[in-house]
């Protein structure tokens, strides 16, 4: 298998709009079974606080240092952008949460083959529900529709701790600027939510060489 690597976070809306056009275009290549898509951890802001009071348009005035009006500009371009790809962004609903938790259970879930449904559990959970993503109970709750066991043990204790640490190190060592960051069979670098058609020729090109390289002979 092919393997493709994407880092990101849950609460970067241009990760949820890259996800769906990367999809698009792996969608629509016919050797998709050959390819393996993992997704590794990531956070914009690791030292964020939940917090159930303060909007997104008050956190990013504040992180960013802008005003409360070019904040929610940025909110609602960035919910234009979705809508393009059929998402219904509710960024007044969004809650501000530290993802630590979060990327934990990704890795819980592709310990059990279902990473790829957890992640877009997920950001629908934060994206368009408003549901809090640093809570247990909600992420054991949402973990159990996608079919995934143990979530609320493993999130109690310290399970996968170390593996989304090990991402987080890995991606500075890449030189991880911002995400969604996508690696093409541990070559090619793929920096934002490009256009579907920019992803559909990274996958051909690697997915070639990948092929080339499996059919040499090993000496």
């Amino acid at each position: 298998m092919m393997k493709i690597e994407i880092w990101s976070d849950i609460v970067c809306p241009f990760c949820y709009i890259g996800k769906r056009r990367f999809e698009n275009a792996l969608a629509k290549f016919d050797k998709k079974d050959q390819i393996e898509v993992i997704y590794k951890s990531f956070q914009l802001n690791p030292e964020i606080k939940t917090d159930m009071d303060k909007s997104v348009v008050q956190y990013l005035s504040e992180s960013k240092g802008v005003t409360l009006e070019k904040a929610r500009e940025m909110t609602e371009y960035v919910t234009q952008q979705a809508g393009i790809e059929g998402l219904d962004y509710k960024m007044d609903k969004a809650v501000v949460a530290n993802t630590f938790r979060s990327h934990r259970l990704l890795h819980l879930a592709l310990a059990q083959g279902l990473q790829l449904e957890m992640k877009e559990r997920l950001l629908k959970a934060y994206f368009i529900e408003g549901k809090n993503i640093d809570d247990v109970s909600i992420l054991a709750d949402l973990a159990k529709e996608v079919g995934i066991t143990n979530a609320e043990e493993t999130l109690k204790n310290d399970n996968f701790t170390d593996q989304v640490k090990r991402d987080l190190m890995e991606s500075k060592q890449i030189g991880i600027q911002g995400v969604p960051f996508f690696v093409f069979n541990g070559k090619y670098g793929i920096s934002g939510a490009q256009e579907s058609k920019v992803f559909a020729e990274a996958i051909e090109q690697s997915f070639k060489e990948w092929e080339e390289d499996a059919l040499q002979p090993k000496g």
